[in-house]
């Protein structure tokens, strides 16, 4: 199994996993995780220091305000604020990120990758919760493929 493979399995293997990104909209990457999450039995907590609710849940302003212990950050936000994620997940003590990416940058920033490593966090570098987490649809199936083939995942 390669090293991204690893860190894929070990991240859905925790049970509460905040996103960051959600919006009130529902179209937006971070919401599509947040429901294929939820809906998968994952306790999910969004994240959007802009709203206080987002899909019939509250909504936390920051990693700070979300009680109890969390297992991992997906991070589906503009790259600029990456690394103020990652910097709240070490705060936090979270040791498993998620940095999003299908195609351009996503979320990946160079700063909160780099934070990631300096920090012992395990850190996923590109693609998407939705191309892994059973049963995976064909549309996130075939980006699972493109962005594997084309090493567009790492760790």
């Amino acid at each position: 199994m390669t090293r991204a493979a690893e860190l894929i399995t070990d991240f859905l293997r925790g049970r509460r996993i905040a996103v960051a990104g959600v919006s009130r909209g529902t179209g937006g990457a971070a919401n599509l995780v947040f429901r294929k999450l939820r809906n998968s039995g994952y306790e999910v907590f969004p994240i959007n220091p802009n709203a206080s609710q987002v899909e019939g849940v509250r909504c936390f302003p920051n990693l700070e305000s979300v009680p109890g212990t969390l297992d991992g950050v997906v991070v589906a936000t503009h790259p600029d604020v990456s690394v103020d994620m990652v910097r709240q997940a070490v705060q936090r003590k979270v040791r498993r990120v998620w940095l999003h990416r299908s195609f351009g940058h996503g979320s990946v920033s160079d700063a909160a990758v780099k934070e990631c490593a300096s920090q012992g966090i395990q850190c996923i570098v590109g693609g998407c919760p939705l191309m892994y987490c059973e049963p995976v649809d064909l549309g996130h199936r075939c980006m699972r493929w493109w962005l594997g083939w084309r090493r567009c995942i790492g760790a």
